[in-house]
């Protein structure tokens, strides 16, 4: 089962599943007119009886589910209720096939069906028929909700057959082992006369009985038989059904204490007109009634009460299931919906952080591939949930990410009108209103930077859906109050023209029909990294973003993030498809006079508008870190897009220049030495300048990447134009700065003298001692140490496969644990050893430290030591004449 049904919730196990389907060519607005109309009788009292029967009519259900049938009995499709137009007498056996055909598809699991049959008069029509119903249009055919009664009577009539026929015992009488369909290969010879098997078919039917029981509104005798079942599934581990066993017992508690449902629907689930007596609705539940339809006493209440779990112990048991559940790869649908399920139960019982805590859980379970419109909905249904628990900026998180999923690259027409609604509806839960009226000065509420984010996503939107208009109110609203938030890239009107206004004032005074020229520069700087576009943050495979842990509380899995983005766009992008085209406006306003007036004093206006688009010719689109062969070194990888039309060349120092094609993306790799950042800033006077933490980060931040790109010096150039400067400012995020900062403990290890690092090969002689020599030194702020070092030698066979076994290969001369006391800031610790080669070959040294309080507070970045790579070879042999 590979498609879940997020709306599930937990009283959905008492309904049976009917589907209702078009048959042929159906107008949609009539099927859907008729498909109302019969979803209406979605209960009914049976005759005879107090039972209630509920129905769950679904339009679309997949046939792969149908198969978990006998696992969960209301996945099973039970009833089929087909629609179709038939105008004249000679497509009517056409028309019968196709339903006996659309029989097919469900016929193992079918209890009964029906024909509804629209335009079709005279003699076939007058055939009294149990199964079709023949109506002469959609307008007359006003006794639809009666035989909808009629069928769903023919249900019970079956389930309630199949119910005594599986819950009598039969002495004698083998019992069938009900199987989910990924276990039918797992049972193949397996001996069906042992103690254990028997018990396995015993508990799995229990619990089919008790689903059974369930339907037929027998609520009690459901009790009886899931808590029989579990004890049975629990003495022969069998989880996956005891799984099952707890969800049905939890179901059916939930519907014993919430009549009224979880699903979120106001008012009790039974319909107008359908009413208990007055004894039996004081006292009893829906369905709450022995098998013969009698009212039960007291004491039958009592025996219900003492079966039925608490509405503690309802939550206990789902998180057992559904830790069972997370055993089987196959059963993630069914644990997802299990979660759903118990998130309305507690968003009822005001249980909030734990309800949080099964939604996290549902987020990380691992389902097949999704198609977009399946993700769209599941990150919705995961927003509603978390509004229902009162978790309103998780639910504004979870609809943001439904809205770039509407706009996502694998789908051929985003949907730009479906994502500006969805993030309209997200304002609210980041706290963000669009009357600049709820802007008072003083205190800011939300997070400055995330609601930045999303005004720009709204005027991104708007933009690309055809509204301009709309998209300019939302970046003048963004600039209006968000302006003290704003870096200066973002805001963008900074100083972008400048002039010289002596060239022109030289030209002056201006004689008659003479022309005065003045020159504005235009120069702006934008940002080269591509964090502007709005799904950077979403993935095929979930969601990748920072603040959400990566385990589940139930399954304690580790989610890993899958780069499965192309670095090449697909040839039918177009060009410019990552340009951001920003708009910078001013007015420049001039004052001339002359002649008469210019002696009186008098002189004239003149405003003009200039209006200039700036558009970055170079994205860096990704940037990342590989380790070099120097642990003083290491690769920065940036990919590269040249978003104008023309061919561009971008160069970095020590670097061969990257020719980049109109549209193309490359990745381009620099070595660069790693940085000692200094901090910034360090004096007192310097640190009282930044009113909170969070700004003097940034303000280091930003001073570590202006010392990386002055370094790096990377330019880029199209043909007969001059070189510019690529700024990599706005790309480093602090975990690439982490990989390019030199790690605060130095190590240096030398083989005779020889420092050993960058391939350094180490020569050696055999049978002559090697003197090796670990220095430390300590360039952090704190005192660190000690520590013990062991080495540990083996040979590299370049397949794989490392010999550790050396024993008659190298001796030690001494021992070959070093030992490093503490070393205080700005010092340096030297321990020394010595190493006897035995025979010629190419020998590796492996420090390795010992776990202990010392080391493990540190980061592991800390202890980055070269590899040692020392080649032994024969002596010269000398001889003497």
């Amino acid at each position: 089962m590979s498609i879940p049904d997020y709306m599930q919730c937990a009283e959905d196990h008492q309904t049976l599943l009917v589907v209702v389907q078009p048959v042929g060519i159906v107008p949609e607005e009539s099927f859907f007119k008729i498909y109302k109309r019969i979803s209406t009788v979605s209960q009914i009292n049976v005759h005879d009886s107090q039972r209630v029967l509920y129905i769950r009519y679904r339009h679309h259900y997949p046939p792969e589910n149908n198969e978990w049938g006998d696992f969960q009995t209301h996945r099973k499709v039970v009833g089929l209720i087909t629609i179709t137009d038939c105008s004249s007498g000679k497509d009517w056996p056409q028309t019968f096939e196709k339903f006996h055909l659309q029989k097919e598809i469900y016929g193992s699991t079918l209890y009964d069906s029906r024909l509804f049959v629209f335009g079709l008069q005279g003699e076939i029509a007058e055939q009294p028929r149990t199964d079709v119903a023949f109506y002469p249009n959609y307008e007359e055919c006003e006794n639809v909700e009666k035989r909808i009664e009629d069928f769903i009577e023919s249900l019970f009539i079956v389930l309630e057959s199949k119910r005594l026929d599986r819950a009598t015992d039969k002495s004698g009488d083998k019992i069938p082992l009900l199987c989910v369909p990924f276990e039918k290969k797992d049972f193949v010879g397996l001996d069906t006369d042992s103690r254990h098997y028997r018990k396995r078919c015993q508990g799995r039917m229990r619990k089919h009985v008790g689903d059974l029981c369930l339907q037929a509104g027998m609520l009690q005798d459901s009790l009886v038989h899931y808590h029989m079942a579990v004890e049975l599934l629990r003495s022969v581990n069998d989880f996956l059904w005891l799984g099952a066993a707890l969800e049905g017992l939890c179901s059916a508690s939930v519907i014993y204490h919430y009549p009224g449902g979880t699903g979120g629907k106001l008012g009790s689930r039974r319909t107008p007109g359908s009413s208990l007596p007055a004894e039996a609705g004081n006292r009893h539940r829906p369905g709450a009634l022995t098998s013969n339809g009698i009212n039960a006493d007291t004491s039958t209440e009592i025996g219900r009460a003492k079966n039925c779990l608490s509405p503690e112990d309802i939550i206990e048991k789902y998180k057992e299931a559904i830790s069972y559940y997370s055993k089987y790869k196959n059963a993630g649908v069914i644990e997802l919906e299990a979660c759903v399920k118990a998130v309305r139960v507690l968003a009822i019982q005001k249980r909030s952080m734990e309800a949080s805590e099964f939604l996290q859980n549902a987020v990380y379970i691992n389902l097949r591939q999704l198609s977009e419109e399946e993700k769209i909905q599941r990150y919705s249904i995961l927003s509603e949930l978390y509004e229902r628990i009162g978790f309103h900026r998780k639910s504004a998180f979870f609809k943001r990410v439904a809205a770039m999923q509407c706009v996502a690259p694998s789908i051929t027409e985003p949907g730009w009108r479906a994502c500006y609604k969805l993030l309209l509806e997200t304002l609210p839960g980041y706290s963000l209103s669009l009357d600049p009226k709820d802007f008072s000065k003083g205190t800011h509420r939300g997070w400055a930077a995330v609601q930045m984010r999303l005004l720009h996503e709204l005027v991104y939107a708007s933009r690309r859906m055809g509204n301009p208009a709309l998209s300019v109110r939302h970046l003048s609203f963004l600039l209006q109050t968000m302006l003290d938030f704003l870096s200066d890239q973002g805001k963008l009107f900074g100083d972008f023209l400048s002039w010289n206004l002596e060239d022109t004032l030289s030209q002056f005074p201006l004689k008659p029909g003479s022309i005065a020229t003045f020159t504005v520069y235009i120069k702006a700087k934008l940002d080269f990294s591509c964090q502007e576009n709005l799904l950077q943050d979403l993935n095929d495979d979930g969601i990748s973003v920072s603040g959400l842990p990566l385990s589940s509380p139930f399954r304690q899995v580790i989610k890993p993030r899958v780069e499965n983005k192309p670095v090449n766009p697909p040839e039918t992008s177009k060009v410019g498809d990552f340009s951001h085209v920003k708009t910078l406006e001013a007015i420049l306003n001039f004052k001339y006079s002359g002649g008469p007036g210019h002696a009186d004093g008098y002189y004239r206006n003149l405003s003009l508008g200039l209006h200039a688009e700036v558009e970055p010719s170079v994205f860096f689109t990704r940037v990342s870190t590989l380790p070099a062969t120097s642990t003083r070194q290491c690769h920065l990888l940036l990919d590269v897009f040249n978003s104008t039309e023309h061919e561009l060349t971008i160069s970095a120092k020590n670097n061969e220049d990257l020719i980049l094609h109109a549209g193309e993306c490359q990745r381009m790799a620099i070595q660069v030495d790693k940085f000692s950042f200094e901090s910034y800033p360090d004096s007192p006077g310097e640190r009282a300048q930044f009113t909170n933490p969070k700004q003097l980060e940034e303000e280091r931040q930003q001073a570590k990447g202006l010392e990386i790109n002055n370094k790096l010096d990377i330019f880029w150039k199209i043909i007969s134009f001059q070189n510019w400067e690529a700024s990599v400012e706005g790309v480093l995020n602090q975990l690439v700065l982490e990989h390019l900062q030199l790690a605060p403990l130095q190590w240096d290890v030398s083989v005779e003298g020889k420092l050993c690092d960058c391939d350094v090969v180490a020569d050696c002689t055999v049978g002559d001692p090697v003197k090796l020599e670990v220095k430390l030194t300590n360039l952090s702020r704190r005192s660190i140490g000690p520590f013990s070092l062991t080495v540990v030698p083996y040979q590299d066979y370049q397949n794989g496969v490392h010999n550790y076994e050396l024993q008659d290969g190298i001796t030690f001369v001494g021992s070959n644990t070093f030992y490093i006391d503490t070393v205080k800031p700005t010092e340096y610790s030297v321990c020394v050893g010595a190493l006897l080669f035995l025979y010629t070959g190419d020998f590796y040294l492996n420090i390795k430290f010992h776990e202990d309080s010392s080391s493990k507070e540190l980061p592991l970045s800390w202890f980055c030591l070269p590899s040692i790579h020392i080649r032994a070879v024969k002596p010269e042999i000398q001889t003497k004449l």
